[in-house]
């Protein structure tokens, strides 16, 4: 869901973890040249917007997508079913 709230403005997530956890996130922000808190933004962003993008992307094969579009242009004659379905609108 998309936020109304400006790009740049900032907002505080906080978060409780192991001192192996968080030595090991300081070791990699480090490396990288990021502060801790850029490096877990940025990184939990990343791996967030994989999370949306799988489950909001259907990946059809070559065929399977034919076939829906195939469906899309030519539809079935409605049965008796839907008939009914739409009359209740």
């Amino acid at each position: 869901m998309p936020s109304s709230r400006a790009p740049t403005e900032s907002a505080r997530i906080n978060l409780r973890t192991s001192y192996e956890v968080k030595e090991m996130i300081e070791r990699a922000a480090a490396i990288t040249g990021s502060t801790v808190s850029s490096f877990i933004s940025q990184s939990m962003y990343e791996t967030s917007s994989r999370i949306v993008a799988d489950t909001d992307t259907l990946l059809l094969s070559a065929d399977a997508f034919d076939a829906f579009v195939a469906r899309c242009e030519n539809p079935p004659e409605p049965n008796e079913a839907l008939k009914k379905l739409m009359a209740l609108r």
